[in-house]
């Protein structure tokens, strides 16, 4: 079984709040920092994202992917890879719970990458932890930013 990398983070906004940033691909590039584009490839009958092209350029990983998407409720999504030039696995997911009667939310982000070109695990696991650890910050300060709302 692949190891991966998890980290949490607590965010002074509702769960729904955060799914909305979460589930707002367009402007990933604006708070990310790894993800350089994205684009809606196709939508769920709620109207949420199933498939999304992304441009990566995470320091050692560079790679323009597709991910699936599944949705679970209002509180998770999770994602796995379709296609890529660098990357053999990328799967993810967010996890949303509620804290402090709801006005707060515990974020985990959990991440498994493989890469097809040869690299140390150790190298594979620091990547998964910057990715995660900016992904985490650059959501908390979009979600509780008052310009947050899409």
């Amino acid at each position: 079984m692949a190891e991966h990398t998890s980290s949490s983070i607590e965010i002074e906004a509702a769960p729904a709040d955060v799914m909305g940033v979460i589930a707002d691909f367009a402007r990933y590039p604006e708070w990310t920092g790894e993800v350089k584009e994205a684009e809606v490839l196709s939508t769920d009958a709620a109207g949420r994202a199933e498939k999304v092209r992304l441009v990566l350029d995470a320091g050692a990983i560079k790679d323009d992917h597709t991910l699936s998407y599944t949705w679970t409720g209002d509180h998770e999504v999770s994602w796995t890879l379709v296609k890529s030039q660098m990357l053999r696995a990328l799967d993810g997911t967010y996890r949303l719970e509620p804290l402090a009667g709801g006005s707060r939310t515990e974020v985990t982000y959990q991440l498994t990458v493989d890469v097809k070109i040869p690299m140390l695990g150790m190298i594979k696991r620091k990547a998964e932890k910057v990715i995660i650890d900016r992904a985490l910050a650059g959501l908390k300060k979009r979600v509780e930013s008052p310009t947050a709302k899409p």
